[in-house]
């Protein structure tokens, strides 16, 4: 975790579901220390492979928030707001983090001032969001991207179509859309806006593991987006991941925050179950299937 001002943290995690085949006594300790509601929504998936994304992204989320304010476990309380975006109802500490899942990971960006800001101030939020870069649409790419015209601005084509193949340009394109995810997962509106009035510059031509390209500028209606700062990296050669961050200050230094990889161990140390153990219910999730929604 490096430092942000006043006592506080960020967090960048990232969990392999691609390599991760829990046991039973796996899912009957990681399904005790989820909330109720939290617990019912998972049921109501049919994959199996959606249900561990969703699992390990409440674990994440109840992780971050134990290290990053020392709250206990089992007294973390999280809501959804309007929109359905997880929050922390706990009072007294100012966290936002997000979560994603695409391909073999799971996603966290997590951020925490020790010192709740003014309630007329300006307060830091956070949105991410990770894409495996490949395409299997059955269409031919120029195809493909005829279809998706309306989601970027013309600024945004001429950087996707200027790359010099098509593995460049599916690059470029996986890349852009993961900045425009990271932002409106940020705002809380969801990919049901006007997405060509969102555009993006990119500076920064290579993505890499070990190094966090945070010079990425949004335009929004047309208008610098001044409050906006974006960071982008690889987990590994197939996946992208962005992030966005409102009201960080622009001397906050982003060029530590890679991805950290984390396992299951790390995800549950410490932890306090919130509910009983339930057999019942875990056998019915052993007994869904393994495959991919995405």
């Amino acid at each position: 975790m490096s430092s942000l001002r006043n006592g506080g943290h960020h967090v960048r995690w990232a969990f392999d579901l691609g390599s991760w085949r829990p046991t039973a006594a796996d899912l009957l300790l990681a399904t005790s220390c989820i909330q109720p509601e939290e617990k019912l929504r998972l049921s109501r998936f049919v994959f199996r492979d959606d249900f561990n994304a969703s699992l390990i992204g409440r674990l994440m989320m109840r992780r971050f928030v134990h290290v990053a304010t020392g709250l206990p476990y089992n007294e973390i309380t999280f809501g959804r707001d309007s929109k359905g975006k997880p929050f922390l109802k706990n009072s007294g500490v100012t966290v936002d983090f997000n979560v994603s899942h695409q391909g073999r990971y799971a996603v966290l960006a997590g951020l925490s001032i020790g010192k709740c800001p003014p309630e007329d101030g300006p307060r830091p939020k956070i949105g991410i969001d990770v894409m495996k870069i490949e395409y299997g649409g059955g269409k031919s790419l120029d195809e493909f991207f005829r279809l998706m015209t309306r989601n970027f601005s013309d600024e945004e084509w001429q950087y996707i179509r200027g790359r010099p193949d098509d593995q460049g340009r599916l690059e470029a394109f996986m890349r852009n859309w993961c900045l425009k995810e990271s932002y409106v997962k940020n705002v809380g509106v969801g990919i049901t806006i006007d997405l060509r009035k969102i555009s993006f510059h990119i500076r920064n031509e290579t993505l890499a593991r070990d190094r966090v390209a945070y010079d990425t500028t949004l335009r929004v209606n047309d208008e610098p987006a001044r409050d906006w700062r974006f960071e982008e990296s690889l987990i590994d050669t197939d996946h992208c991941v962005a992030v966005s961050l409102e009201n960080i200050p622009a001397e906050e230094d982003l060029s530590r925050n890679c991805f950290e990889l984390i396992d299951f161990n790390t995800l549950i140390e410490g932890h306090r179950p919130l509910l009983a153990i339930d057999e019942d219910y875990c056998d019915g999730i052993i007994n869904k299937e393994y495959k991919k929604s995405h």
